[in-house]
């Protein structure tokens, strides 16, 4: 008899580009605190699971991300003090089904009974115990061979959404087959699902067993599970990063569960030995897909107005309703505003109708068609993570930038040279070890170092506590790709 066992597998390779300018390229919402809290969408993820009934055996979990996220979903994951999360590094972005393929490869690898539970890692669940008991019931049917979808009771005619239709109820448990799916209806159609009782809100949460889904993709997706596998057998393997194959991957459709698979079940169920099965949930979900979506879950003041801020009083809003301020570095104040969002981050500020939010990913588009300097805003923050600490852009003109530099402790930059400008570094907080061409020195709290341009050098934090520098660069390209690095701790070629 195989002993299942319950894999969690973090789907961790969303854009949100919805949410711009907070969720960007390389630090998409899925690694915000977008609740104003202190954990991230990816930690709350991770977490969730805590408390589960101990009758479910539980592996740590998988987590799928974009390569360029690696360290920095590392780093959260260790925040969390989850120590023996395995990461699976995606070369490029195929999907959901894709992703799922990865994971289940990887735990058939090493438990056979493996059934995994495939949860985004960018959506909100208020009710963790809630959430636990549609996994208790789900678990018995996924053993047994289903394939669970977990279904959200509607709240409202909500047009953005997909719909999962209930059919018969499964004997001796709590959940149903699943008669059909339904993409985004119309709002009368909406209003038609929402009357008749049988219809739930389609969630992205899945149980199945990792061979069952295996199956299901050898005779609906052949080609999508042949290159997976191509990665996964060509794969690499260091610390906690397991890197498919990135020819293999890139050849391999791009899919979500639902389209590759999930939707053709309730006809094609029987007959490959996979039935569709949904367990209703009601446990405060939100995917938070859009800026309306977050204001939804946040606490509101008596006009509707809510608020994430960086410190009290940063907002000062006046005859203003039903309207989300983000602040995160400027006083925002408002005057006469009904059904607005305000996002403001250092170097871009977003106003939108709150009825419109599902277009700012027009503007992220529009920002992809502009010139590079332009370009960039859809990508990168002006305060960019790096796998040892971070840095900001603080102030720039011809010839010259002015960048802020954490460096976390124990952690160091490459070694390094650059062709075309020259940096000043002065010590702020901390300690710094540096090396300048041929001498390696310490430099403590206002003392300061000049890099002439062409030398090798490297910035290293030996102390205990963070590391901080004021660097400014001078000369004539101050670009990020005027790195030459002879040795890195991460190893990175660029960038």
């Amino acid at each position: 008899m195989v002993l299942h066992t319950l894999h969690p597998v973090i789907l961790c390779g969303g854009a949100g580009t919805r949410l711009w300018p907070l969720s960007r390229e390389t630090y998409p919402k899925q690694f915000l605190a977008l609740q104003g809290g202190t954990t991230t969408m990816l930690q709350d993820t991770a977490l969730r699971l805590d408390g589960l009934d101990a009758h479910v055996p539980r592996r740590p979990p998988w987590v799928v991300c974009n390569q360029e996220h690696r360290f920095l979903a590392a780093q959260q994951l260790q925040e969390a003090g989850i120590a023996d999360a395995k990461l699976l590094l995606e070369p490029c972005a195929r999907n959901t089904a894709p992703a799922l393929t990865l994971a289940a490869l990887a735990a058939l690898a090493v438990d056979p009974g493996a059934v995994l539970l495939a949860m985004p890692a960018d959506h909100v669940v208020a009710n963790a115990p809630a959430l636990h008991a549609a996994v208790m019931a789900a678990w018995p049917m996924a053993c047994d061979g289903a394939m669970v979808t977990f279904g959200i009771t509607p709240q409202r005619p909500e047009t953005g959404y997909g719909y999962i239709h209930q059919g018969q109820a499964v004997a001796g448990g709590t959940g149903y087959e699943i008669a059909g799916f339904a993409e985004k209806p119309s709002a009368e159609n909406a209003c038609a699902y929402i009357e008749s009782g049988e219809y739930l809100w389609n969630a992205g949460l899945f149980m199945v067993r990792a061979d069952q889904w295996l199956r299901a993709l050898q005779a609906l997706q052949p080609q999508m599970l042949m290159q997976c596998r191509q990665a996964m057998v060509e794969c690499t393997q260091d610390a906690d990063f397991i890197r498919p194959q990135a020819a293999a991957f890139a050849n391999c459709p791009a899919n979500s569960i639902d389209y590759a698979v999930m939707e053709h079940l309730p006809q094609q169920g029987t007959q490959l030995e996979v039935p569709a099965r949904v367990v209703a949930l009601n446990a405060g979900w939100s995917d938070l897909g859009a800026w309306d979506a977050l204001w939804e879950v946040l606490e509101h003041d008596s006009q509707g107005n809510a608020q994430v801020v960086q410190e009290p009083g940063q907002v000062l809003s006046v005859d203003t309703c039903n309207t989300l301020v983000m602040a995160e570095s400027a006083l925002v104040a408002t005057v006469g505003l009904s059904n607005i969002v305000i996002v403001q981050t250092p170097d871009a500020v977003l106003v939108v109708d709150k009825d419109r939010t599902q277009d700012v990913k027009k503007v992220v588009q529009a920002l992809q068609a502009q010139p590079a300097q332009r370009r960039t805003l859809a990508q990168t923050h002006r305060k960019v993570h790096r796998p040892w600490g971070w840095y900001d852009s603080i102030d720039a003109g011809d010839r010259f930038q002015v960048k802020r530099i954490v460096v976390h402790p124990g952690a160091s930059l490459s070694l390094q040279m650059h062709h075309h400008r020259a940096e000043h570094w002065v010590v702020v907080k901390g300690t710094a070890e540096v090396t300048n061409g041929e001498r390696t020195f310490l430099l403590g709290e206002n003392e300061s170092t000049f890099i002439p341009l062409g030398h090798v050098h490297r910035l290293k934090n030996p102390g205990k506590v963070p590391l901080e520098i004021i660097e400014v660069q001078s000369g004539s390209y101050l670009g990020e790709d005027d790195i030459v690095r002879y040795e890195d701790s991460y190893g990175r070629t660029k960038g």
